[in-house]
């Protein structure tokens, strides 16, 4: 899905956790997609766990989770945003507290083309 968005002209998408908000950020402009937030009210932040968030995205890549899952996983592992860069293939996850967790993903083929 990666490459399908880079394709479409995306630059980079950032979610914002745990209100489940997303900005798409195109060539051409801007656009924010309002999810269902993760909760409500005042809530205490888990501190970040980089084991669990890796956890949450093994079962996700693996289609082991629901995307709903994989929110609510990486919000309980204390990961309140990420960003990914659709040019560099990488995949930032924030803590409340500046910690991050970066990952890269591979180049897939779409279409007969690698990227």
């Amino acid at each position: 899905m990666a490459e399908c968005l880079r394709q479409a002209g995306v630059e980079s998408n950032t979610w914002a956790l745990p209100g489940a908000q997303s900005i798409y950020v195109m060539k051409d402009g801007v656009v924010v997609q309002q999810g269902e937030p993760l909760m409500t009210g005042v809530a205490d932040i888990a501190p970040f766990d980089e084991k669990a968030l890796i956890s949450a995205l093994r079962k996700d890549q693996v289609g082991e989770s629901t995307f709903a899952q994989f929110l609510t996983a990486s919000w309980e592992a204390g990961v309140v945003g990420y960003k990914v860069d659709f040019s560099a293939c990488t995949v930032h996850y924030y803590g409340a507290r500046g910690e991050e967790y970066t990952e890269a993903y591979p180049a897939v083929e779409v279409n007969g083309l690698i990227f």
